[in-house]
């Protein structure tokens, strides 16, 4: 279970790595149209994505005990989207022993500052303020 998880969060993060990089390089980030920013249905795919990140972060939150790192995981959350959370499951997975039990994994918590939330939190402040 363990290694099939590794494999899947390192595909889920190359492929958001490599669309984002290449629809960075196709246009700027906030040069999206009016008529696709207004549309219904974008807007309703930028609340399901949204809700779906801070469903996700409820396990953070329960996971990660310390304040700082919590503020931390929640901003790289928000501004990364599937980048931090793959981040996250494969930091996660990379914990446990191969052998460790679904349990294992989604129950572990830590207390001890979060050096990978920080990064990624400054990371996608910095891309904010790039793009």
């Amino acid at each position: 279970m363990v290694l099939f998880l590794r494999i899947f969060f390192v595909v889920v993060l190359a492929s958001m790595l490599a669309v984002t990089g290449w629809a960075a390089s196709q246009c700027p980030l906030f040069s999206v149209p009016r008529e696709v920013a207004t549309h219904p249905w974008f807007i309703a795919t930028l609340f399901d994505a949204y809700w779906g990140f801070l469903t996700f972060y409820v396990w953070i939150f329960f996971q990660q005990t310390a304040a700082l790192s919590r503020v931390a995981w929640l901003v790289a959350v928000l501004l990364l989207g599937n980048i931090a959370m793959a981040i996250y499951c494969l930091a996660a997975l990379f914990r446990v022993p191969t052998t460790a039990s679904f349990a294992d994994i989604v129950t572990t918590r830590t207390s001890r500052p979060s050096f990978l939330g920080l990064g990624l939190a400054a990371a996608g402040v910095a891309i904010l303020f790039i793009a």
